[in-house]
């Protein structure tokens, strides 16, 4: 009995005891492999040349996704998330207080595609 009571005991202490943990992150990915396509990435060079910033959108289909504010008088390389290499697309720059609008219609997406405000 005793015996019992002592193995159950040191199982409930081993239990409520602290856990090791290791913690790490995947592996990086290699590209150019057989098995997997490097992904292309696609994205817009806005130079906004206004003292006021801009909010940047590329539509397509009807459907207008806002990318990023890029800030007066800078120039900023812009990721497109979502769109495939080869769209054909609308890029629009919105003012920031609604007044202005700039836009570039029927632009194939494929690489870095520089877009200039104004």
């Amino acid at each position: 009995m005793r015996i019992a009571v002592l193995t159950v005991a040191f199982a409930l202490a081993a239990a409520c005891g602290p856990r090791r943990v290791q913690v790490g992150t995947s592996p990086q990915q290699t590209g150019g492999g057989t098995s997997t396509p490097a992904a292309i990435t696609v994205a817009v060079q806005v130079t906004n040349n206004l003292a006021q910033a801009v909010n940047v959108y590329v539509s397509s289909g009807g459907t207008d996704t806002f990318l990023r504010q890029v800030k007066g008088n800078t120039v900023e390389t812009v990721p497109v998330q979502g769109v495939a290499s080869g769209t054909t697309v609308t890029i629009k720059a919105v003012t920031i207080d609604g007044v202005q609008t700039y836009s570039r219609p029927n632009v194939v997406l494929s690489g870095t595609y520089s877009f200039a405000v104004p």
